[in-house]
């Protein structure tokens, strides 16, 4: 009897990611001081945001979804507390094309 070999997929090596997560753009200063670049993709100003804050300590201890802004994390999104999920949108006016 001779036995079946199962077809195995590989994955693709080098799949190319294209989309609008993958643009370069442009941050404004305020938010290239915070996350330390002054070019980079919005999916990595988001990771690295969330880097600072945590690092900092910005989010509330007993709403973790708000964001207390330091005073650097102020000039990009604003003095009040930020729900998080708002974030994303006060990002918009310091990332340029």
């Amino acid at each position: 009897m001779a036995k079946k070999k199962k077809a195995v997929k590989k994955k693709a090596a080098g799949k190319k990611k294209s989309g609008l997560t993958q643009m370069m753009y442009d941050l404004s200063p305020e938010l290239a001081a915070v996350v330390g670049t002054k070019k980079s993709t919005r999916p990595q100003v988001v990771k690295k945001l969330w880097i600072y804050i945590k690092a900092h300590k910005c989010q509330d201890t007993k709403n973790r979804r708000l964001i207390n802004p330091d005073k650097k994390l102020a000039e990009v999104l604003g003095k009040k507390s930020v729900d998080m999920l708002k974030m994303a949108g006060l990002l918009s006016k310091h990332i340029k094309k």
